[in-house]
């Protein structure tokens, strides 16, 4: 429009009319407000939690009352070049997958796992990871260099003098979860202990999902000279983990939002997946010191113990 006028010296109007453009068009300013304020916070944001893509910054940013809709914080988020760069994974088998039956309550089901990592001068510990399934929030964050079945029940006898003990709990088929002490606790609390299927880790899906956000977010993230140092950090990012980190699977609430229930552990049994289909869970007879149809009156809790005898062929009620 500018160019025909000038080499024509002819009027606005005259060149619009040529050009079938309309004036209003021609005349138009943009008028955007200035987005500096939310800019600067997302990058606050987005500097504090590296591993946090836009949604859940934009969940953040909604609790300070700065709520842009979801696809102009989108814009922002690529303008500002602020996406999680994608860390490479290795190849998963695909494979059917029995469905998993969800707790209906909070304190009704406990996941326990283990991860490990390296400090600064190439010494190694571990943590132990608490989980419950129902609230997603993380109960505990043990980290030392040596974590034995013994430490593992007087850390749960730690948990449970705060909120209860659970109806039931799930774990691998690790040493120290499989041991004498871990058998006798879950005996003497009248607490259902049970195994996944060797190798098969997504039988235990929310402690897992747990452990990649706590690796990807925390151990990752930060250089450990020692196991208090460790232990530290831990229990920071855990009070963040229940209190102010938003998680997608409560709807953008925290953990900590969803209140115990006066009465715990819940008094309705699980369900869990059987090979042929679902059963009530061996926690409700434990608790009740049932006698269970099977080989020679065994209760629920002897079955437990002796699983870890079963081999491929062996009973296979235990698993999820």
């Amino acid at each position: 429009m500018i160019a025909a006028r000038e080499a024509h010296g002819i009027s606005e109007r005259r060149a619009c009319a040529i050009l079938g453009t309309d004036r209003t068009s021609v005349r138009y300013r943009h008028r955007r407000g200035d987005d500096a304020p939310l800019r600067a916070r997302l990058r606050a944001l987005a500097g504090e939690r590296r591993r946090f893509g836009y949604r859940r910054l934009g969940l953040l940013l909604k609790r300070e009352g700065l709520a842009p809709n979801h696809k102009k914080l989108r814009r922002l988020y690529a303008e500002e070049r602020l996406q999680v760069r994608r860390r490479g994974g290795r190849k998963r088998a695909l494979g059917s997958r029995a469905p998993i039956a969800l707790p209906e309550a909070p304190n009704q089901r406990w996941s326990l796992d283990f991860v490990s990592d390296t400090l600064t001068d190439g010494r190694r510990f571990r943590v132990l990871c608490v989980v419950d399934d129902f609230t997603r929030e993380c109960l505990a964050l043990v980290a030392d260099t040596s974590l034995s079945g013994r430490r593992v029940v007087r850390e749960l006898d730690a948990i449970a003098a705060r909120r209860g003990y659970p109806a039931s709990v799930v774990s691998d088929n690790g040493t120290e979860l499989t041991s004498s002490a871990v058998l006798a606790w879950s005996q003497d609390r009248s607490v259902g202990w049970h195994y996944i299927a060797p190798g098969k880790p997504q039988q235990n899906a929310f402690v897992e999902s747990f452990n990649g956000k706590l690796r990807d977010e925390c151990l990752n993230e930060t250089l450990f000279t020692s196991v208090r140092q460790a232990r530290a950090i831990l229990a920071t990012w855990q009070q963040d983990y229940n209190e102010v980190r938003p998680h997608s699977g409560l709807g953008g609430r925290t953990p900590a939002s969803i209140m115990l229930p006066p009465c715990s552990p819940a008094s309705r049994p699980l369900r869990v997946a059987f090979g042929d289909g679902l059963r009530p869970a061996l926690t409700q007879a434990a608790r009740d010191d049932d006698v269970m149809e099977g080989r020679g009156g065994e209760t629920a809790l002897n079955r437990t113990e002796k699983q870890r005898q079963d081999g491929p062929g062996g009973n296979r009620g235990l698993y999820f």
